[in-house]
This record gives structure tokens, sequence and C-alpha cells, in this order.
């Protein structure tokens, strides 16, 4: 019922620095928006001296310490706003989206909805506590073709949220070891069978001294999601035999010795950043959100690892440039009491402004125009080639906007596990998949 994918827009060489605004807030209610924008532009033409009421907004945010541009979006936001002051509630990673949902279930202020998992959007819409904000959309003139991921966030004709930051899979190498190795670096266009085999030749020595070719996170997103790749099939699938070819390569990948095993990596919990920074590892596949904890890591001396950016390879008779990904949205809470100042900083977190503070930050927003991918090229510490290997023709949303998303999702990786352990066989664990797919999904 929702559309499961996003076509991103083409985003040239030139593409980067003036992305947009970012965050959701509250706004009022929809049928009196713009006769409140009407009566606020006349009390402050009416030569009155009564400063505006002071509003408190209250933010609730996850691991604020890791995510310092909220704060900067917040100051920013603040500084043009002085009659409205952002309360950022933080929480930790894990608790938040339980603790949100006891927010926004309890009555619990609340005036800014920042849905951490896309994928829940439909359930929060489905309990009335996201605002219908296309009136404001209306109102203020959104040009929403900036936005990648628009339209996923229309759920039953009603925009329930803007796009503030999205990130989406490219490939990471380690320029040193393919100096070493003698091999080309990694090309923008690229399949994962081209992946697969420089990643055989890569791979050298043992023990501590090995250096692993390529690399595959324990995430069942880093098999499964190079076969949504094509934009042809979603997780919402309950016929999965479309994933075999991609078992099949991290398996071999794996048999070979070129990535490492998913039980180690499982049983000594290895964090995909860890390797790759200590240099043991030659290309990862990761999300764009990795490029500015690289750049963080090298300025403060923590790794000393030459690292270039490549794009995602892609499957055979696929496109280069089409890759996966995720947008993450702000919403206004329905039953907030300051809706019209809550939409004011979703606006302006979303949007152009909010977009140059995650850009200052290294981070990719959902806004865009033709300066954004250069924009990030041109941070300091960033590689050479980063405008081109981060330019994409279409963005699949690896989770689809759907009410069973997240079900689907969870029992996806626990069968995952049972592929890469090697339990069972991959034909019998797809089976199984769309078997209790369509138990999830009703079918």
């Amino acid at each position: 019922m929702y559309k499961k994918t996003r076509k991103a827009m083409a985003l040239s060489l030139a593409a980067m620095m003036a992305a947009t605004t970012m965050f959701a807030g509250c706004g009022s209610s929809n049928d009196s928006k713009k006769d409140n924008k009407q009566d606020s532009k006349q009390n402050s033409s009416s030569g009155s001296s009564k400063k505006a009421e002071e509003v408190t907004l209250t933010f609730p945010v996850w691991d604020l310490a890791s995510t310092p541009y909220l704060n900067d979006i917040v100051d920013g936001f603040e500084a043009k706003h002085e009659n409205i002051k952002i309360n950022i509630v933080d929480i930790a990673a894990s608790e938040y989206v339980s603790k949100l949902s006891t927010m926004l279930n309890g009555g619990a202020d609340c005036d800014i909805v920042y849905i951490k998992d896309p994928d829940g959007t439909p359930s929060f819409a489905d309990k009335g506590q996201l605002e219908d904000l296309t009136s404001y959309v209306e109102a203020d003139s959104l040009d929403t073709a900036k936005f990648v991921g628009y339209d996923d966030f229309n759920l039953d004709k009603k925009q329930t949220a803007l796009p503030f930051k999205t990130d989406y899979y490219v490939l990471y190498y380690n320029k040193d070891i393919f100096d070493a190795a003698n091999v080309a670096y990694p090309s923008n266009d690229m399949t994962w069978s081209d992946w697969e085999e420089m990643s055989e030749k890569l791979t050298s020595g043992e023990g501590a001294d090995k250096i692993y070719g390529g690399y595959l996170h324990t995430w069942q997103a880093c098999v499964q999601n190079w076969a949504v790749q094509d934009g042809k099939h979603t997780i919402l699938d309950t016929d999965y035999s479309f994933m075999k070819p991609a078992y099949e390569m991290a398996l071999r990948m794996q048999e070979a010795g070129t990535i490492m095993d998913y039980s180690t990596l499982k049983t000594g919990n290895i964090a995909y950043a860890s390797p790759f920074q200590q240099g043991t590892v030659a290309t990862l596949p990761m999300g764009t959100w990795f490029s500015s904890t690289m750049i963080a890591k090298v300025n403060a001396g923590e790794t000393d690892v030459n690292w270039g950016i490549a794009t995602l390879p892609h499957p055979d008779g696929v496109e280069a440039g089409n890759t996966i990904g995720s947008t993450t949205p702000m919403g206004v809470n329905a039953n907030s009491k300051h809706k019209e100042e809550a939409w004011e900083f979703i606006k302006y977190a979303c949007g152009e402004e909010g977009s140059q503070k995650l850009i200052a930050n290294g981070q990719m927003p959902a806004y865009q125009d033709e300066k954004t991918l250069d924009s990030l090229a041109a941070l300091d510490g960033m590689p050479e080639g980063a405008a081109e290997a981060m330019a994409t023709k279409s963005i699949v949303f690896d989770r689809p906007i759907d009410s069973n998303s997240a079900e689907v999702n969870q029992m996806l990786s626990e069968e995952h596990s049972l592929i890469m352990i090697g339990e069972k066989s991959i034909d019998d664990v797809l089976a199984e998949m769309g078997t209790r797919s369509e138990e999830i999904q009703g079918k």
C-alpha cells in the first residue's frame, strides 16, 4: 500500500554542500495554520512592543553525545526564534523506541517526534500520534522534490513526517593495501562479482598478520540488501529465493577466507569499524555515516588508514549508482500544544539551514540540491573523488515504510544467522523465511 522504493535525485559530480534543513517538529492545527501566520504578521507590524510568548518544545533524541549536529541545529534555530526554546531529552539508543512510544501513548510532553526506525512511522500514524503536515507544507510552499524519501512518508494521503537525514551504502577501501598488492582501486562501476574477485586478490597473510580483502558485517542487511538493490524485490516478499545469489557469495567468501567468518565476528562482538580502522580489511561495504567517523578517528590520531570511497558494487544487469539506504524522519506530535512552533522547528531542521549543519558534521541530509555532494566532499578529511563515489541514480529503502516491516525484519535477522553459521541450507532457510513472512503479513 505504501511505496517501497524511492528514486533519489540523480546527484551529479557537482552535488553537495547546499543540502537542506532538517528535523521534525510540531505545527499548529492544519485548519488554522494560514490564519495563525497572518495573525502573527499583523501582530508584529502593529507596533506593539510586547514580546512574543515564550514556548518550550520537548524534543526526545537518542545518544546525543554521538550526534553533535543536533545541538548545532537547535542552537541555530533558537538564535532565529528567540521566543522558542528546545528542551532536548536524551535517551539511550537501545531504549529510545520503547520510551518514545511510552511518551506518546501516555500523553507525556513531546512536541517533536524524531523517529529512529523509519519503518516504525506507520505504527505511530495508525495510532493518530503524528500530525498531518500536508497543509503546513502547502502553506509554506516547500519544494518537496528536494527531500529524499518525501513521498514514502505520505501514508493514507497524509504527510506524516519530513525526511531529515539520509544514509546509503558505499564501498570504503584502504588505499595502502591496494598499493601493496598492486591492485587498482575500486571503480564507481563495479559488480558484486568484481568485488568478490578483487577481495581474493587483496587477501594475504595468516593469523594476526592476515589481511582480508573484503568484509561483510553480521547484520542481515549486509547480505540481504544486495538482493533488493535492483528495486525488484523487498523484504516483504514471501518468496525469498531472489536472495540466494547474495547468500551464495557470502558463504563462498567466508569459505575462501576472503572475509572474516560470521561466527568469529558474532562471538567476538566485533564492530565493523575496528578491523577497517586497524588496517586489516581492504574493502568495507557500509553506510555514508561512516565517513564522519573516519574523519574524526583520523583527526584524533586513532587510525592512520589511508582511506577512499567508491560507489557500492551492483548486481549484474543493474546500472551503477543504484544503492540501498534509509531516511530518518521527523514529525509533529498530533497532541502537541504547540504545533505551529514545532512545525517551524522541523521545517528549519529538515530544510536548507538544517542541512548545512548536517553537512558541516559530515552527515548526509535528506534535503538535497545540486551542491550537496560537492559540499560534503569538500570537508576537510574527505578523500579525493568522494562526490563522484556518492553520486546515486536510485536509493532503494532497505525496509519499506510498512506496518509489517519491523516484525519481518526481525524474523529475517533470526533466520540469517542459521545460513551464515551453516546450521541449515540456504534453500531450507529461505523457504522458512517465506512461511514466517506469510504468517506475519497474514497472506
